[in-house]
C-alpha cells in the first residue's frame, strides 16, 4: 500500500466531524509509541513551554545519571541515545528558543560530565557539532533572544 500525500490527508480530515478525528487520533496512536508522544505533547504540554522544557532537562539529568562509565563505549553509545530522544523531543516542539535551550543544556551536561569527554574524539565531536547547530539555530531567534543564548554558549 503507497501512502497518499498530506495534501491529500488534509482534504480528506476536513470531510470528517469532530468524533471521527478523535476516533483517527486514538487509533493513530496505538500503533506508535513517537504518535502517543506528540498527542500528549499537542494535548497536555504545548500551552506550557517551559514545564515541558523543564521536564526534557529532568529527563536527560536522570539518563546521564544512569550512564555507565566502565567504557567510553558505553559512554557514546548512552550519549547518542540521550542525544536521540532530545532531538526527537525538539522535534515535537517546533520552537527555536526550546531547540537552543535543550541543545545548550545537553552541551553543558556533557561538558561537565565526569570522566572528561575530552579522551574521546567522538565525544568532542560530537559536543562541538551541538555546538554549531545551536548557534545556527540562535542566529534565526529575535536579537533579545540571541544575545541571551549566545551569552549561554559563551559560558560553553
Amino acid at each position: 500500500m503507497k501512502a497518499v500525500s498530506v495534501v491529500t490527508i488534509k482534504k480528506e480530515l476536513k470531510h470528517l466531524s469532530s468524533s471521527e478525528l478523535a476516533e483517527l487520533c486514538l487509533r493513530l496512536s496505538r500503533f506508535k509509541k513517537e504518535n502517543k508522544e506528540l498527542l500528549t505533547y499537542l494535548l497536555f504540554e504545548s500551552h506550557n513551554e517551559s514545564g515541558y522544557i523543564e521536564s526534557v532537562k529532568s529527563y536527560m539529568d536522570d539518563e546521564f545519571e544512569l550512564i555507565n562509565t566502565n567504557s567510553y563505549f558505553y559512554i557514546r553509545k548512552s550519549v547518542r541515545k540521550i542525544l536521540r530522544n532530545v532531538k526527537k523531543f525538539i522535534r515535537y516542539s517546533q520552537k527555536k528558543e526550546t531547540e537552543v535551550e535543550l541543545l545548550i543544556y545537553f552541551c553543558e551536561k556533557l561538558k561537565h560530565f565526569k570522566p572528561s569527554i575530552n579522551r574521546s574524539t567522538q565525544l568532542v565531536n560530537m559536543y562541538h557539532r551541538q555546538i554549531l547547530l545551536a548557534k545556527k539555530t540562535i542566529d534565526k531567534l529575535h536579537e533579545d533572544l540571541q544575545y541571551d543564548f549566545n551569552l549561554m554558549l559563551e559560558d560553553l
